[in-house]
């Protein structure tokens, strides 16, 4: 089998070597055994061109009026600001003079089709891991992440609301109206979410979604990094922006992209910074200090779970101790062993 020009000219032969790297290392550290305690980075946009290597949609495509832009940003020092993915634009619900158009306001972006390599479509595995992680820079508006995977139905798309630190809620809204940025009619709503809004797609973080403990209110965009941890089995199906039913999980085995909407269809301007997208148990040692950077105040704290590899010391200690007490006692011999015996 010989890779054709075409393929071997789009890193056909760069994306089998890094993926039998990837894997070989897999397999000489038996990670393979154990839940793994180090990231696996999906997309770092500190690498320009992983921006490069991503898309952007609007509804300009139908003929709306909503614009988006994707582009670098370098590293500023002096702020302890990242290399990092600027995703903004302009928000506009003005109908087309088309009369087959609905419905306008929205925007996104993810990455492109990842290619192919010696073993077929190239996919991200994120079996092994809990978590989602987004560390972002956000302007409190109401994005979604969207992640795609070689599903039966091509078109369906897992959701969840991208929590920050601005929609912890002290109250919880008592109706549909009163929710921040609630722009879609109740008859919209009960079309989009039949059997009710699912708690990942809710204005309300759910107890499941690890993010920021800071107390800060503000809704600034200016007030820092944060890192979103977002549990893979919350995530929602959907087809066209509908909840779909029956809810089927994520196939984890087979990520074909990843990307971030804005669906709020509010007019006006938005601004969202990404610096890195990856799949975790928890923000582990190899983290923390990246982690403490970039957020300082509001970086997540180091997960004892992940840092200790879910071991409790005290247990193994007392398992070493009880097996070395059965090692002595099966050491006595003579009478004196016969009678421990007999006596237990």
């Amino acid at each position: 089998m010989f890779p054709t020009r075409r393929l071997a000219q789009g890193g056909f032969i760069k994306r089998s070597a890094n993926e039998f790297g990837r894997l070989s290392k897999i397999a000489w550290n038996t990670e393979a055994l154990h839940t793994p305690t180090k990231p696996y980075t999906l997309l770092n946009f500190e690498d320009e061109s992983t921006v490069t290597e991503c898309k952007t949609m609007a509804d300009r495509a139908v003929g709306g009026f909503s614009t988006a832009s994707l582009d670098y940003e370098p590293a500023q020092s002096s702020s302890n600001t990242p290399s990092h993915a600027r995703f903004h634009g302009s928000i506009s619900t003005k109908l087309p003079d088309n009369w087959r158009v609905e419905r306008t306001g929205y925007a996104a972006f993810r990455n492109k089709d990842r290619g192919f390599w010696l073993f077929g479509r190239l996919f991200w595995d994120v079996d092994p891991y809990a978590y989602l992680a987004l560390r972002i820079k956000s302007d409190g508006r109401r994005y979604t992440v969207n992640v795609q995977t070689d599903a039966v139905v091509e078109t369906d798309i897992h959701q969840h609301r991208l929590y920050t630190r601005h929609h912890r809620l002290l109250d919880t809204p008592k109706s549909q109206e009163e929710y921040e940025f609630q722009a879609d009619s109740p008859d919209a709503i009960e079309d989009l979410y039949p059997s009710g809004v699912p708690a990942a797609l809710s204005d309300v973080p759910p107890e499941s979604t690890i993010i920021s403990t800071s107390t800060s209110t503000t809704t600034s965009g200016s007030n820092g990094w944060e890192t979103v941890l977002l549990p893979f089995n919350s995530f929602v199906r959907t087809n066209y922006g509908f909840v779909i039913e029956p809810q089927t999980s994520l196939t984890k085995q087979r990520v074909k992209s990843i990307g971030i909407g804005l669906t709020d269809r509010v007019d006006g301007p938005f601004d969202l910074r990404i610096h890195k997208i990856w799949a975790t148990n928890g923000i582990s040692e190899a983290e923390i200090e990246e982690e403490r950077r970039i957020c300082g105040d509001n970086a997540l704290p180091l997960d004892e779970g992940v840092s200790s590899g879910w071991t409790d010391k005290s247990m193994e200690n007392s398992v070493k101790e009880e097996s070395k007490q059965q090692d002595r006692d099966s050491n006595k011999k003579g009478l004196k062993g016969l009678k421990s015996e007999w006596e237990e």
